[in-house]
């Protein structure tokens, strides 16, 4: 007696779970991710506000070496009687957004992750906390290593006169300087992004090298408030790495696109 033959199995390729909502549950997990993304500003505010003496106290440091290196008073002045209590409340709600921006972030990501698949959250969980930690290293940079050079060159020009440095000025100055380089070491993020919709390539980004160092070159003559070629040289210096380090991006993100094309045309045969 024949032994019946089995047919081969044929499954389905296993899809990736995409979440599914409606419009209304949607406006409603919005509202949701809203209020807690403001409670917990609010209750970073309030911890800021507490602690934002010390804090000041932390950023005034470098303005205060610069001056005793020139031997002047280290006293930073206000010019109104309420110019400390609004440097205090400001700083200590910029400080609750720091705070809060972990988890609102995180409120973020639980509202849009339902409606990604699996390998879309991991490229935006990827480029959430890549462009935090490039952020946080540009404001790392202009703190330890930026701020020093610039206040020195800065508080050595005094002539016949004698400095005296306003705290609202000097926190305008820091947050520009310091907001500027988080925001420029985002450049391998935005070379992810252009390598990724075919707009260049490493190939292009290298033979381009020159042009890119003089832009760097122009944008840090700009961005640089002192004139010296020092500090526009320390200003340079991470610019041409992390264009370094963009054209290692876009060749990972050309390289993954060819293996993906493969895969794709292996599937198709």
């Amino acid at each position: 007696m024949a032994t019946p033959v089995s047919e081969p199995s044929t499954t389905a390729p296993e899809q990736e779970p995409g979440g599914k909502m409606s419009f209304f549950e949607h406006l409603v997990d919005l509202r949701k991710r809203l209020i807690n993304s403001a409670a917990a500003i609010a209750i970073g505010a309030f911890i800021g506000v507490s602690i934002s003496q010390k804090v000041i106290g932390f950023i005034s440091r470098p303005m205060q070496e610069a001056l005793r290196r020139q031997h002047l008073d280290d006293k930073l002045i206000y010019t109104s009687p309420a110019g400390l209590i609004n440097i205090i409340i400001t700083f200590g709600i910029y400080i609750g957004v720091v705070l809060a921006a972990p988890y609102v972030l995180y409120q973020v990501w639980l509202f849009i992750a339902p409606g990604l698949y699996k390998h879309e959250r991991k490229a935006v969980s990827t480029f959430i906390f890549s462009s935090l930690f490039l952020f946080l290293a540009g404001i790392s940079f202009g703190y330890f290593i930026m701020l020093p050079y610039m206040l020195d060159f800065l508080t050595s020009f005094q002539g016949p006169f004698k400095p005296l440095i306003s705290i609202n000025e000097y926190f305008d100055f820091i947050f520009i300087v310091l907001l500027g380089l988080g925001v420029i070491f985002e450049l391998p993020v935005l070379i992810f992004f252009l390598a990724l919709f075919n707009i260049v390539t490493p190939k292009f980004l290298w033979k381009n090298l020159r042009y890119a160092i003089l832009i760097i070159a122009i944008i840090a003559a700009i961005v640089t408030p002192t004139p010296d070629a020092t500090t526009m040289l320390v200003f340079m210096a991470p610019m041409v790495i992390l264009y370094f380090v963009g054209i290692g991006v876009a060749a990972m993100v050309v390289r993954n696109k060819a293996k993906q094309a493969a895969v794709a045309n292996q599937g198709a045969r």
